[in-house]
């Protein structure tokens, strides 16, 4: 789906320059490796790639105060939404990055990061874009190189195709599959679920959402 066009946001966003960083607020080169001295605390790194419009990465900064969240998106106009609520909360344990997930190794170093969240990725249905799906292998090993050793990946999807494909993907990179589930809403405990947007509106109207956990060993 195409992004309607906000040149205003470019502007607007520079508000939340205090955790957010974007095109005019990049990253300082020095952060590599040090992510954790920027929070008020140093502790454990999770990184959500594509935050949309905020929901999940707020919701589990609030179940989770003793964790620190990084935002990772790539459309600045969807990433302003989601600075709004940490900025409305006064989460003091997210930041977030206007920026790709092809350019991760730019960011972390090996072994930073504790554990990933994918949320309802682009599941590039074309077998010929396969290699941009975020749980192509090719992404998976980058993962792998970032996390440290036991750190866990977990995703949510509403699209079957793209979930058998990373429960493929999964095992031939040598991940340990620890949980998966085709229908996580029927489940008798999903208390400790924290919803994206899309995953509010996907299970109003009776969709699936799939769910699955992995381990770098």
């Amino acid at each position: 789906m195409r992004l309607r066009h906000k040149p205003w946001v470019k502007e607007a966003i520079q508000q939340f320059d205090a955790f957010l960083f974007a095109a005019d607020n990049p990253p300082p080169a020095t952060i590599k490796g040090n992510w954790r001295s920027i929070f008020p605390a140093p502790n454990p790194l999770s990184l959500e790639i594509g935050s949309g419009k905020g929901d999940f990465i707020t919701g589990m900064a609030e179940k989770f105060t003793e964790k620190n969240f990084i935002g990772l998106e790539v459309a600045e106009s969807v990433l302003y939404t989601a600075a709004q609520k940490v900025a409305a909360g006064e989460f003091g344990n997210i930041r977030l990055v206007v920026q790709d997930a092809k350019h991760l190794p730019e960011l972390f170093a090996p072994g930073e990061i504790d554990e990933i969240y994918i949320n309802f990725c682009d599941p590039w249905p074309k077998k010929r874009h396969a290699k941009r799906r975020l749980t192509h292998r090719d992404f998976l090993t980058v993962y792998r190189q970032l996390c440290v050793k036991g750190g866990r990946l977990c995703l949510k999807t509403d699209n079957a195709p793209l979930f058998e494909f990373s429960l493929g993907e999964f095992q031939t990179v040598g991940l340990n599959i620890i949980s998966v589930t085709r229908d996580l809403y029927a489940g008798d405990d999903i208390s400790g679920n924290v919803p994206t947007e899309y995953e509010k509106k996907f299970n109003a109207i009776g969709t699936k959402i799939c769910r699955a956990e992995v381990i770098f060993p």
